[in-house]
C-alpha cells in the first residue's frame, strides 16, 4: 500500500489540475463581457444581453458546485455484512449474501452477467442508474458523465442545471453571434481595399483595438455556437429517451435482459422526470426535478419477482427531492400515461404467481467491480 503522504500530494495537485478548464471557461466568458459590454456597448442590446448572461453564469455556478448525490444508507453494507462478505471466497457464496440484502431494496438492473451490481470501493449495492465515479471516486446517483468543463460529476442532482446551462451558454453565444454580424461584415468586406480606405468601411465602429476585440468575440462566439449546439441537441435527445449518457453507450440491463427504453416514459414524463411538474420552475438553475435519484419508474412489463412489492424504507425513496411527489418503486403494468399520475395497486396473485416462478432460473453470478 502506498504512503498516505505521497498519495495525499498527487490528489491535491489532480484537483488543482481539474479546475484549469473551469478557469478557462471563466476567462473566456470575463473577456466577452468586456468586449461586448465595454467595447461594442451597444444599449440597445445591453439590457437583453444582461439577462442571457445572468441566467448563463448562474447555471454554470449552479452545475459547478452542486455536490452530486451518493446512495442512501441502505444501500450501503452494514460492519456485519461487510465481514460475512469477506469471509466468502466463492462468487456464488458472496451473490447470495447480496441478493438477501438486495430483497428489500428497490434494485432491478444487473451486470451483463446477471449480478447483483456491487461497489467493491464503496462497499455498497448500487442504485438502479448508479455508477462509481473514478475521478470523484465516489458512487454517483444517475451519473451521466464526469465533465472536465465543470470539474464536477453531472448526476441526478445537478443534470437539469447541466441541461441549462448548455442552453443558456449556446443563447449567449447565438445572440453574440447574431448582434456582432453587421460589424464583422464591414471589416471582412474592407479587408480587399487599401489601407487608407479602412476607416471608412468601419465607420461607426468603436476606434483602436476595440475592433479586433469584435472580431475576435465574433469568431468565438461562432466557434463556440456549433459545439454547443451539437452537445444541446444529443442531451436534449437523452432526456426525451430518458437515457443517461452511460446508458447511451451501454444500455441497462434488467433480469429479463439488456433494454434501452427500461426508464423512458414516454417524451412527457422523461421530460418532467428532469424538469419537475412545475412549469415556472424549469428555465430557473433552483432544483425541481421528480424523485430521489435512487428509485426509478419503469417501463417493464416482467416484474422482477426477487423483489417485495414495496421496499423498506420506501417512504422516503420515494419521494420528490423537491415537491414530495409519489414516485412508483417497482416495475410497472399499467400503460404509460398513467405511470406518474395515479399510485399503482398491485395484485397479491401477481405477486405469488411471480414468487412462484421464484427458483426455476437463479444463475451463478458475480460481482462487478466498477472503478
Amino acid at each position: 500500500m502506498a504512503p498516505s503522504g505521497p498519495r495525499s500530494i498527487k490528489r491535491g495537485c489532480q484537483r488543482v489540475l481539474y479546475w484549469i478548464p473551469v478557469l478557462f471557461i471563466a476567462l473566456i466568458v470575463a473577456w466577452s463581457y468586456y468586449a461586448y459590454v465595454l467595447q461594442l456597448c451597444i444599449v440597445v442590446y445591453l439590457l437583453v444581453y444582461h439577462v442571457i448572461f445572468i441566467m448563463f453564469v448562474w447555471a454554470y455556478w449552479q452545475t459547478i458546485f452542486t455536490k452530486p448525490m451518493n446512495p442512501l444508507k441502505e444501500f450501503q453494507l452494514s460492519h456485519s455484512d461487510k465481514e460475512l462478505l469477506e469471509r466468502e471466497d466463492r462468487g456464488e457464496s458472496q451473490q447470495e449474501i447480496l441478493r438477501r440484502i438486495a430483497k428489500n431494496l428497490p434494485i432491478y438492473t444487473r451486470t451483463n452477467s446477471g449480478a447483483i451490481r456491487f461497489c467493491d470501493r464503496c462497499q455498497l449495492l448500487k442504485p438502479d442508474r448508479c455508477h462509481h465515479c473514478s475521478v470523484c471516486d465516489k458512487c454517483i446517483l444517475k451519473m451521466d458523465h464526469h465533465c472536465p468543463w465543470v470539474n464536477n460529476c453531472v448526476g441526478f442532482s445537478n443534470y437539469k442545471f447541466f441541461m441549462l446551462f448548455l442552453a443558456y451558454s449556446l443563447l449567449y453565444c447565438l445572440f453574440i453571434t447574431a448582434t456582432d454580424l453587421q460589424y464583422f461584415i464591414k471589416f471582412w468586406t474592407a479587408g480587399g481595399r487599401a489601407h487608407f480606405r479602412l476607416k471608412e468601411y468601419l465607420k461607426g465602429l468603436p476606434d483602436t483595438q476595440a475592433k479586433f476585440h469584435i472580431l475576435f468575440l465574433f469568431f468565438s462566439a461562432s466557434m463556440f455556437s456549433i459545439s454547443l449546439a451539437s452537445l444541446f441537441i444529443y442531451h436534449c435527445w437523452l432526456v426525451c429517451k430518458n437515457r443517461s449518457t452511460l446508458e447511451a453507450v451501454r444500455a441497462p440491463v434488467f433480469r429479463h435482459g439488456t433494454d434501452k427504453n427500461g426508464f423512458s416514459l414516454g417524451f412527457t414524463k422523461n421530460f418532467l422526470q428532469v424538469f419537475g411538474d412545475e412549469a415556472k420552475y424549469w428555465p430557473v438553475p433552483i432544483f425541481s426535478s421528480l424523485g430521489d435519484g435512487c428509485s426509478f419508474p419503469t417501463c417493464l412489463v416482467n416484474l422482477d419477482p426477487e423483489q417485495p412489492s414495496s421496499p423498506s424504507g420506501s417512504s422516503s425513496a420515494s419521494k420528490s427531492a423537491g415537491e414530495g411527489r409519489q414516485f412508483p418503486s417497482k416495475p410497472l403494468r399499467e400503460s404509460q400515461s398513467r405511470l406518474l399520475t395515479s399510485n399503482p395497486s398491485w395484485s397479491e396473485n401477481e405477486g405469488a404467481g411471480d414468487k412462484d416462478k421464484k427458483g426455476a432460473s437463479n444463475p451463478v453470478m458475480t460481482i462487478e467491480n466498477e472503478a
